[in-house]
């Protein structure tokens, strides 16, 4: 009898242990427990806007500058360019691009998991689809003396990237020196396309600026539908005359025309007779008053360059790739290009609030699946 008592007992004295360690979260045997829920608040990867370093030269004016006033002026009259995104009567199309934290591209998104913000304002989707249009590509080929050790590569790399295009897909190839230089209009025919990637050759000085400008408000604003600049390019410029770095900005801002710069860095080439890229992406100084370097040579011209290159893909939604040192590395950066202007997908909205000419408007892309990259243009400029 009394052994009975003291086993209940010691029965009762487990039961309030077990509750206690219940209460505070504690467990006498291990169980597993299901995965927390993630809040669709918090489950979610953005696009980022982009700012850029400013390293710029004197005479650069930046978007909001003289020359966007007067554009935002109540004067500027509408243009029927259809390159030039439009409020009153056709959508806004962001191409995106969407990555995993290993650079792989990610497929088989939906519509649903896509929110576009404009101004910080969730806008309606009116259109949802994958990149599967035909897409004109203009390729622009730096062959100044600056890219004279690489104009094999660049030949064959050009070639490379356009057996990866779609046979509907359309080329437009141009080099650039001292001036610009049509090798071949818009076509697909390719023996044409190789013909005139052939044809590229040497000249003096380097029209960067002026050949961005020819390639955005000369062709492709004349072109419907999807449309890439391809630049081939170490992102130095030493003698244009009709456009800038800023004006390049804002004319790519206004345009739907997104820029894969190809770098190639000839900063060791010129300075030393070999390859190699440089240890700063910032300036150094160099030469002097008694010693001058000419422009397109300081190692500050070189930084620039990279920022420009920088600036055109972020501002149209591209991406700059760096072009190695070896052929395999350039046929494998064609082939990521030529993937993505196949795979990105195009969200398409009208704007819930109209905008006044040459106003800014930011744009922000949600996918809701996390830790994704997602990479889109972040604004675009009324017209």
């Amino acid at each position: 009898m009394k052994a009975s008592r003291i086993f209940a007992a010691f029965a009762v004295c487990l039961l309030v242990l077990t509750h206690a360690f219940s209460q505070s979260g504690r467990r006498i045997k291990t169980q597993p427990t299901p995965a927390p829920i993630v809040p669709a608040e918090d489950g979610y990867s953005e696009s980022r806007p982009y700012k850029p370093v400013k390293i710029y030269p004197p005479n650069y004016r930046r978007p909001g500058s003289d020359k966007e006033e007067e554009k935002a002026a109540p004067a500027v009259e509408s243009t029927d360019d259809p390159d030039v995104i439009k409020i009153e009567a056709t959508l806004v199309n962001i191409p995106v691009s969407v990555y995993n934290r290993d650079g792989l591209y990610v497929s088989g998104l939906r519509e649903e998991q896509f929110e576009i913000y404009e101004d910080g304002k969730k806008q309606e989707i009116a259109y949802f689809g994958i990149n599967d249009q035909p897409v004109t590509v203009a390729l622009l080929l730096d062959t100044s003396p600056s890219t004279d050790l690489r104009i094999d590569d660049i030949r064959a790399a050009a070639k490379a990237f356009v057996r990866e295009l779609n046979d509907e897909d359309s080329v437009l190839v141009a080099e650039f020196d001292g001036d610009v230089q049509v090798l071949t209009e818009v076509t697909r025919d390719r023996n044409k396309i190789f013909k005139a990637i052939d044809e590229a050759d040497f000249g003096g000085g380097t029209a960067l600026y002026d050949a961005v400008e020819f390639a955005l408000t000369k062709r492709l604003n004349k072109i419907e539908g999807r449309k890439a600049i391809v630049l081939f390019t170490d992102g130095v410029d030493t003698v244009s005359r009709g456009a800038d770095y800023g004006e390049n900005l804002i004319d790519a801002e206004e345009s739907e025309v997104v820029i894969f710069p190809i770098y190639y860095n000839t900063f060791l080439d010129n300075r030393m007779g070999g390859g190699g890229v440089m240890t700063s992406p910032f300036p150094i100084p160099t030469g002097g008053i008694l010693n001058p370097q000419p422009r397109g040579t300081r190692p500050e011209d070189y930084a620039l360059g990279k920022q420009y290159l920088d600036d055109l893909a972020a501002y149209t939604g591209g991406r700059v790739y760096n072009a190695g040192s070896s052929r395999f590395g350039l046929q494998s950066t064609f082939e990521a290009i030529a993937e993505e202007l196949k795979r990105q997908y195009q969200v398409g909205y009208y704007p819930a609030e109209e905008g006044k000419p040459g106003e800014r408007k930011k744009i922000k892309v949600r996918v809701y699946r996390p830790n994704l990259i997602v990479r889109a243009r972040d604004s675009y400029i009324v017209d």
